[in-house]
């Protein structure tokens, strides 16, 4: 079975620890990394190789738009979905701008990202696979 490797980034450690029990009680998704820095983020993401990464939109040291060009402009780029606490519709297509993959107010995380990742992935119930679309 080939689990989705998500790497979350978020200046709340409270929050990525939240994040972290959510999607590790489903058995597609291995948490394979967290930062609350972003530039740190960064050089885990070119080592740790994730299919997802989760970002913050805001935080202090660099945003989370700024996060996404950055990490849309390496080699293999993982797929970013933003989460945020401003369910705004400007901040979604500020996201979209950024090449953010997806966007997702933090208030709605625990329905609306699995539906969200599985259709940025094909995911195949039979073969327990998740196949990038």
């Amino acid at each position: 079975m080939h689990m989705l490797r998500v790497f979350l980034i978020d200046d709340d450690l409270n929050f990525i620890q939240a994040a972290e029990r959510f999607l590790s009680s489903n058995p597609e998704i291995k948490i394979v990394g967290h930062s609350q820095s972003p530039v740190d983020a960064l050089k885990q993401v070119l080592h740790l190789c994730p299919d997802v990464v989760l970002v913050d939109l805001k935080m202090k040291e660099m945003n989370g738009l700024e996060t996404t060009r950055s990490l849309k402009k390496l080699a293999n780029a993982p797929i970013v979905v933003i989460l945020t606490l401003f369910d705004n519709p400007e901040y979604e297509i500020a996201a979209k701008a950024a090449l953010a993959d997806g966007f997702v107010s933090k208030s709605e995380l625990g329905v609306k990202l699995l539906p969200l990742l599985k259709s940025l992935f094909n995911y195949s119930v039979e073969e327990e696979q998740w196949h990038l679309i």
